[in-house]
This record gives structure tokens, C-alpha cells and sequence, in this order.
């Protein structure tokens, strides 16, 4: 079968390959047919050759952390085949520490969960692979051209829940949301926020084009520029780009008692100098919380679930910017400069 594979640590070694063995029964009962995985900067810098680790006994990976499919047989009866599902990404580690044996597998401890596509597991950028029914979320029927856009949904929905968890530490009734960064991971938070009734600012670099149309297509306000330039102070940030500056800004910018979560991964290597004593002033006289967010649980995954399944479908399938079939796979990872989100079809996509 086709798989879209990687050595990694090795650069440029970006393959389709024709004969990949067929998901074995050890990787789970629920047989499923790949339908689209979406790219990410993530699947780039394991094409870099950045970061990435292959299961154990192979030295090729195959990619896709974000998965669409349609289940083909589920012994076990607790999926109905033809039913569309994604796969939840991280599986807890074989020991397990405490918050993984609580099915809290997000918020491993001692670091040895696996990662579809990412870390010691296969991806789902292959024609069929196989799960256990817990690591298989069950999808609307209406959503078999936008599922894919779960596993990123599910990252934003860990953050609101967090969020609220924060704020029920006192009398908390946040009006105004701030999202910084107009990609799919900032585009979902909005539509969240959007669902939970907030005002919604989205803030990003592009003045024009199609960002600023799907933030006005959520009812939202759109801003180009810095957080400094705004002209109010957010109940709640959602930071979705990862640059340093803009981390600083939206920390010094939240209002009291506000909640700040970082969910873009910064790359490094960049000095920046800050007044350490003034921002450290200003959380901790006006109550406020900063924390980071990463990956999802199985819990995250259905309430992301459900937030697809109560949102625009036209409006969720504009994020999608651009579409490759599997044969096309090197385009499909190759960055343009107006792609919001990019999806790898494969041939039961057509079908």
C-alpha cells in the first residue's frame, strides 16, 4: 500500500513508497481507509531532518499526525464500519506515570508517550492503519471534507478548557478574547471562543487577503500590527504564533485578572530584552495567570468533535487553502506563501 515516509534526522529523504506492509493486527483492532491527513510545520522540520523518531525496529517513519478516515472493520463493535474517524495522535507510555494512568496522556510526565507520525508510532499518511476504539474519535457525517481539521481543534479546545479551570479560581466573567495568529491553530481558537459567546480580536501580520476574511466570516474583529497597538486590554489571550515579542506583548497586555495560554512553540535563538521587574510587577498585583498548552486526551478530542459538528462547514472548509493528492506529496509539504492549512488526500478521498 502507499505510505508517505521519512528517515529521521535525515534531510530530504521525503519518500512515497508503493509497498508498505499492511498495519499490523498489534496496532489495533479498528481497521480504518485514510481519507486526508493535514501538513503542518511540524511534518516540515521532521522533513528537515529537525526532530522525529521511527518505531522501533524501523528506520523509516511514515508521516501524518492529522488524520480523516473511514473505518473498514471493528471487531470489538463499538465502531460501525463506513463511519468517519480521526486518530488521537499521543498514546500514554508503557509505564505508566500518574497522569497517563489516568488517561491524562497529554500531560505525561516522565516523557516516554508516543506520537503518531512524530514519535515511535507510524502516522496515518498511509492508505489503512489500524488503532485501539479508545484512540479512534468518532466525526459527524457532514464533516468528511473538514475532519481533518480535529487533531489542531483539539489542541485549542485543551487550551479553552484550561482556560475556564483557570478562572474558576474567583468570580471570572471573561467579554473580550484576543487570538494572536491567523492560522488553523488561532483560526480554531477563535471559532471557539466564538462558540463560548466572547467578543473575538484576532491579530496577525497579513493586511489583506484571506485571513482577514475568515476572522470576518466568524463575526470576529480583525487587526494587523502589534499587541501594543490594540486598544484594549483582553480578558483572555490565546497565543498562536510562537514569537517571542508578540509572547511578551500579549503577557504585559492582558487585563486583570486575565489568563494568558501559549500554545505556539517559539524556535529559539533569539535575544529579545524585556523589563523582567515591570512584567513581573504586573501578574503578579493584577492576578495574573501565563501557561502553556500542548497536545490533547481523548476528552479534548470529543469536545473539539462537537465544536466542528456546531460550526459552518462552508466556513471550516475556507481554512483549507489548498488540497494535494498523495501523488503530489512534495508539493503538499512545500509551504506557500498564502496556505493556511494544506491537505494530503488519498485515493478513497475521490472515491
Amino acid at each position: 500500500m502507499f505510505a508517505v515516509t521519512v528517515i529521521p534526522g535525515t534531510p530530504d529523504s521525503l519518500r512515497l513508497v508503493d509497498d508498505f506492509p499492511e498495519p499490523p493486527p498489534r496496532e489495533g483492532p479498528v481497521l480504518v481507509e485514510a481519507l486526508s491527513v493535514g501538513v503542518c510545520a511540524t511534518d516540515r522540520e521532521i522533513i528537515d531532518g529537525g526532530f522525529g523518531e521511527a518505531p522501533e525496529g524501523s528506520d523509516t517513519l511514515v508521516l501524518g499526525h492529522e488524520s480523516l478516515g473511514r473505518v473498514i472493520e471493528d471487531p470489538t463493535g463499538q465502531l460501525r464500519p463506513g463511519e468517519l474517524v480521526a486518530g488521537i495522535v499521543r498514546h500514554p507510555d508503557p509505564v505508566p506515570c500518574a497522569n497517563c494512568a489516568a488517561r491524562e496522556w497529554d500531560m505525561c510526565r516522565n516523557g516516554r508517550y508516543t506520537e503518531h507520525g512524530i514519535k515511535a508510532l507510524h502516522g496515518f499518511a498511509r492508505e489503512r492503519w489500524r488503532t485501539q476504539p479508545e484512540f479512534a474519535v468518532p466525526l459527524a457525517p457532514g464533516l468528511a471534507e473538514v475532519g481533518v481539521l480535529l487533531e489542531p481543534a483539539s489542541v485549542v479546545a485543551k487550551g479553552w478548557e484550561h482556560i475556564d479551570r483557570i478562572g474558576a479560581r474567583a468570580v471570572w466573567r471573561p467579554r473580550r478574547a484576543l487570538v494572536t495568529g491567523a492560522g488553523p491553530i488561532g483560526l480554531l481558537a477563535a471559532l471557539l471562543a466564538q462558540q463560548r459567546g466572547l467578543e473575538v480580536h484576532v491579530l496577525d501580520r497579513a493586511e489583506r487577503g484571506h485571513k482577514p476574511a475568515l476572522v470576518d466570516g466568524l463575526g470576529a474583529t480583525y487587526h494587523a500590527g502589534t499587541v501594543m497597538d490594540l486598544d484594549f486590554e483582553p480578558d483572555v489571550v490565546l497565543e498562536c504564533t510562537g514569537a517571542p515579542t508578540v509572547v511578551i506583548d500579549v503577557m504585559d497586555k492582558v487585563g486583570r485578572n486575565g489568563i494568558v495560554c501559549l500554545t505556539g512553540v517559539s524556535s529559539g535563538g533569539r535575544t529579545i530584552e524585556i523589563d523582567a521587574g515591570a512584567l513581573n510587577r504586573s501578574l503578579v498585583l493584577e492576578n495574573n495567570v501565563v501557561f502553556g498548552s500542548v497536545n490533547a486526551n481523548r476528552r479534548h478530542w470529543l469536545q473539539a468533535a462537537e465544536a466542528l459538528a456546531r460550526a459552518d462547514v462552508g466556513w471550516l472548509g475556507s481554512l483549507i487553502t489548498r488540497r494535494e493528492d498523495v501523488a503530489h506529496h512534495a508539493e503538499a509539504y512545500e509551504g506557500q506563501p498564502d496556505d493556511i492549512k494544506v491537505v494530503l488526500d488519498f485515493p478513497a478521498a475521490n472515491g
